[in-house]
């Protein structure tokens, strides 16, 4: 992959629409919250830390995950590792996040809802303000624990409806079914929160169909088994309902072998509105253009091509429709300007 291209990645405005905030936290900042909180941690070194990132499943990969958060314990914490990711999506020309975070995780260790919400919204704000960076944030339920854990939750979040623009469904998938949440994501319509679900990953295809069906979720994250169900590919395409796909997190967790084993250039054949993110990339070894520049690479994407993802990344976005045209006008102006150049 030549510089040019990678220049071209790393400038082409964007959004990311899946990111998980707790999947950002790199070693080096691990380090200095466990510091800053008295936590001991079972890796002596950095070094050691980096190394432990090499995962065999989902499963094995949730368990360093849920390992680091607890290093997460005040508001000033939550503000840190915002930025962080923040920061680096500006520099990366990244307009746009919709970001996840996963409050279930905090409270069940004893931190307050408020307390992990206002660091996160302080740093989204300041980034806003600072860079030009928009955002809506997305509510995540861990699917792998009691129900009763994520109606308790929403009942939580009511006094900051106004601030968490949707609801999603993450954790483990294989077992924890999408019915299982019918009555959480009920609710959720009911209190108009927007709904997306992980999907399809290491899940079957009727995770998917599911998701849509029984959970009415507008936006699917991941989704990339959808292409075992031809039905399903063309009804995706028809409804135009957004994959949010990971291409370096999927061969990190073993979806795939290799990138050219990849989906993405067949999912964007059939026609459907796809969309590339990071996922949680200080686990898996890239934010954003990253995955841009390595699907490019592995899959002979050329730069027409990066431009569709780059302009379905904010169609797929719950912007208001002329925030949307004038974000994609954004993106035909910058490939005008390359292709002048």
């Amino acid at each position: 992959m030549s510089d040019d291209r990678h220049e071209f990645a790393l400038g082409l405005p964007k959004a990311e629409l899946h990111l998980h905030l707790e999947g950002t936290l790199e070693p080096e900042l691990m380090f200095e919250l466990a510091e800053r909180n008295g936590v001991d941690l079972q890796y002596r070194t950095i070094e050691a830390a980096r190394a432990a990132y090499d995962f065999s499943d989902l499963q094995s990969f949730l368990d360093l995950y849920y390992a680091g958060c607890a290093v997460l314990r005040t508001e000033q914490d939550f503000y840190d590792l915002t930025w962080a990711y923040i920061t680096k999506a500006a520099q990366e020309n990244i307009r746009h996040v919709e970001p996840f975070f996963d409050p279930q995780t905090h409270m069940n260790r004893g931190v307050l809802f408020g307390v992990v919400i206002a660091g996160i919204l302080r740093a989204l704000e300041d980034a806003d303000e600072m860079f030009g960076v928009s955002f809506r944030l997305i509510m995540c339920f861990l699917r792998d624990l009691p129900v009763e854990n994520a109606i308790h939750t929403m009942r939580t979040a009511h006094l900051y409806h106004s601030r968490i623009t949707g609801v999603g469904l993450d954790s483990a998938e294989i077992g924890f079914p999408p019915a299982l949440f019918e009555d959480v994501f009920r609710a959720a319509g009911d209190q108009h929160y927007r709904r997306v679900a992980h999907a399809g990953e290491e899940g079957p295809p009727s995770y998917i169909t599911d998701s849509l069906d029984i959970l009415h979720v507008e936006r699917i994250d991941h989704g990339v088994r959808c292409l075992e169900d031809p039905a399903l590919v063309e009804r995706l395409a028809r409804e135009r309902i957004p994959l949010t796909v990971c291409p370096l997190s999927n061969i990190r967790l073993r979806v795939v072998d290799t990138a050219a084993d990849h989906p993405l250039r067949r999912l964007m054949d059939a026609g459907l509105l796809v969309t590339v993110n990071s996922d949680d990339p200080a686990y898996f070894g890239g934010y954003l253009t990253d995955n841009y520049v390595a699907m490019a690479e592995a899959l002979d994407l050329d730069d027409a091509d990066l431009v569709r993802l780059a302009k379905a990344s904010f169609e797929a976005s719950f912007l208001p429709e002329d925030r949307k045209a004038e974000l994609v006008s954004e993106v035909d102006a910058y490939a005008e300007a390359h292709t002048r150049s």
